[in-house]
């Protein structure tokens, strides 16, 4: 992959010769200044973070912290030289003012922003290995555009500054604290309650993420999420047959809601079982589906790295607030999953077609920070704007194209009921829900002057 970086840059440095002025920039005065405003040093960047969390095994909600925290970092550093965008401080919560760079001298900014978001993604995974890798790589890039040696530091020594800024306020968000917090009592005496599911049994998954800061939102109960349907086992009553939907539904799937349901699975890590073997299988996280979705929206608009670094973090600040509330709900509901009520009350040897995730049902998540994410890119970019997502092509899917970033959050929403791990009604909430939150953070972060 690195090779394959190396020689994607060469090649789109060699094809633009002649400098560029950068969309929403100020002036460009010289060749470096014109290359380095290549958006793809962030979306590799971008692209080199969901591979660590998919290796490292980063749960979905912690994934989106991730992200947030270095595409923050990236355009916090880069914004004093693009004064057409508002730098974030006031707008997310808690996050005071960066540092400001020297007056009068010269910084090449993207380089400084790609610092930056590589420091802080080191500093939140494990993998800081395949971070320096990356480093490596890109730095040598912006070493070849032949920039002064001076310009060249004090880009990198800004972005370093910028890093530490935001690791400090990264600090204050109640992370660390919910580590150490008590687990998820499971409640044996209700039928209605999540309990584990197989084929790992494991302890719900991060119970209290709702305690952490949002990033935009005011508290985690701001956009409450409609409830779920009431809790029964007698035939004929509306929660019975919304399970016996998903049972239905699963025994006869076609060919192609069953590939829709892989296509969205986006499992981390999904224990497969065979006789006495089992093996865990990675895949990319929710949030890194919609942050690969992201990058393809800012190559098919042309966006420059500044708008494409203010699209990361349109999107990445919805999804990581989508999952604060959403998780708030789950744990508040404490919904059973289908699986379980299905095996206890119409089938015990019913299994879904993709694997339940720890956590209880309602509502989907996934169907949630999709619907957050697809109204993100459709305030930035427009309604009705096609794209082909070729996230999957690396497990043996094909792409797929989509009329709009909404049909694509609304697939996703049946998905989760193709997959058998969602009622129905989980999935409509999220999706509302998800929807609410995207245009409630779209509407309030001003990141253009």
């Amino acid at each position: 992959m690195r090779f394959l970086f190396i020689f994607l840059l060469f090649i789109t440095f060699t094809a633009c010769e002649k400098p560029v002025k950068s969309t929403g920039s100020g002036a460009v005065s010289t060749d470096f200044q014109a290359k380095a405003n290549n958006p793809e040093f962030f979306h590799a960047g971008v692209r080199r973070i969901v591979d660590i969390i998919r290796y490292d095994i980063f749960a979905p909600p912690i994934a989106s912290r991730i992200f947030a925290y270095s595409t923050i970092a990236g355009y916090e550093a880069m914004v004093p030289g693009f004064p057409a965008y508002k730098d974030l401080a006031g707008q997310l919560n808690g996050l005071s003012a960066a540092p400001k760079p020297e007056v009068g001298k010269e910084y090449c900014y993207p380089l400084a922003g790609v610092n930056a978001m590589l420091i802080v993604s080191k500093a939140l995974v494990f993998s800081e290995g395949e971070v320096e890798d990356l480093k490596e790589d890109i730095f040598d890039q912006f070493k070849a555009m032949n920039m002064p040696q001076e310009t060249y530091d004090r880009s990198m020594a800004y972005g370093e500054t910028v890093a530490k800024h935001i690791l400090a306020w990264s600090k204050k968000d109640n992370y660390a604290q919910t580590r150490s917090a008590p687990k998820f009592t499971i409640d044996t005496k209700d039928p209605g309650r999540w309990r584990p599911t197989p084929p790992m049994y494991a302890d719900g998954l991060e119970p209290h993420w709702a305690e952490i800061r949002p990033w935009v939102l005011d508290s985690a109960g701001q956009f409450k999420c409609d409830p779920p349907t009431a809790f029964s086992i007698q035939k004929g009553s509306p929660f019975y047959k919304q399970a016996h939907e998903v049972y239905d539904i699963v025994k006869n799937l076609s060919t192609k809601d069953s590939l829709t349901a892989w296509y969205w699975d986006d499992n981390p890590f999904a224990l497969e079982v065979s006789g006495h073997l089992s093996f865990g299988r990675k895949k990319i996280s929710p949030g890194g589906h919609w942050m690969l979705i992201t990058s393809t929206a800012c190559r098919d608009q042309k966006a420059d790295i500044m708008r494409s670094a203010e699209t990361y973090v349109r999107v990445i600040c919805a999804i990581t607030d989508a999952f604060i509330s959403c998780w708030k709900t789950k744990y508040e509901t404490n919904l059973i999953r289908p699986e379980s009520y299905i095996n206890q009350y119409i089938d015990a040897e019913w299994v879904p077609l993709i694997q339940t995730p720890p956590f209880p049902e309602h509502s989907s998540g996934h169907s949630t920070i999709s619907a957050a994410a697809a109204t993100a890119l459709t305030f930035e970019f427009g309604d009705n704007i096609p794209f082909t997502d070729s996230t999957e092509v690396e497990f043996g899917i094909e792409p797929r194209t989509f009329k709009s970033f909404n049909q694509a959050a609304d697939e996703v929403g049946m998905s989760r009921l193709f997959g058998g791990i969602h009622y129905r009604s989980g999935n409509v909430a999220g999706l509302k829900n998800g929807r609410e939150i995207g245009k409630y953070v779209c509407e309030k972060l001003k990141l253009k002057q």
